[in-house]
């Protein structure tokens, strides 16, 4: 049974939420503002959480920034009434895996949570992904989403930088457009932007790479995508 921490400051948006997932045979904990939410993450360990934006104490963009800088990889949904793509962006650049906005109905919502799950279960599975991979300056745990670099020692790798590694490792030596990326990777309905997969690559090349401005690991191919060569 899948465990899910809801962060979410309003009562009856707490108990409809609780009362659904549970009936999709899921196990759930309530968490009543940031604080409270941040606290549960830092102490046990859950294969979701859902988290809401705009909360007393700690907004939920701060709670996921910390989480991630903490070493959390657990996908993170956001929960917000703000629907501009600032936000969006903001969002899913934290290291969030998804966003939808409020009014949703709980069908979507629990779409998206099956959804998430499943991507990240992809991920654990092998499927053409070692458990364990050694690229350039990282060595990296699939299994237990952990990362050493050969002169810093321990890293903290978001989970999605997991995901995209793990995609571009599955195509190795392969080109894979940055579209692809976004729709197997992120799901179209969680609205990035290209830009946000330039970001992560980037981030992975500064992991990776020797000189990440002269990558010889993941390549970029000019008005194709990315290549990873292994």
């Amino acid at each position: 049974m899948s465990k899910i921490l809801i962060v979410e400051d309003e009562p009856n948006m707490q108990m409809g939420l609780k009362d659904n997932l549970e009936f999709e045979q899921f196990e759930v904990t309530i968490a009543k503002d940031g604080q409270e939410g941040l606290d549960n993450i830092t102490n046990n360990t859950y294969d979701l959480i859902i988290l809401d934006v705009m909360m007393p104490k700690i907004s939920g963009f701060d709670v996921c920034k910390t989480a991630r800088k903490q070493g959390v990889t657990t996908p993170i949904i956001f929960l917000t009434a703000k629907g501009e793509e600032i936000d969006k962006v903001l969002g899913l650049e934290l290291g969030a895996d998804d966003y939808i906005t409020k009014p949703f109905s709980i069908r979507e919502l629990v779409a998206r949570v099956k959804a998430v799950l499943r991507r990240s279960l992809d991920t654990k599975e092998a499927d053409g992904t070692p458990a364990l991979l050694e690229i350039g300056n990282l060595k990296v745990d699939f299994t237990h989403y952990e990362a050493s670099h050969v002169e810093e020692g321990n890293i903290k790798m978001s989970h999605k930088e997991f995901e995209v590694l793990a995609y571009l490792l599955k195509h190795r030596n392969e080109v894979v457009s940055r579209y692809k990326l976004l729709e197997d990777v992120w799901g179209y309905e969680a609205q990035p932007t290209t830009r946000t997969v330039d970001n992560f690559i980037l981030k992975l090349r500064q992991k990776i790479e020797l000189n990440p401005n002269d990558p010889k690991f993941i390549l970029t191919v000019h008005g194709a995508g990315y290549k990873l060569l292994s």
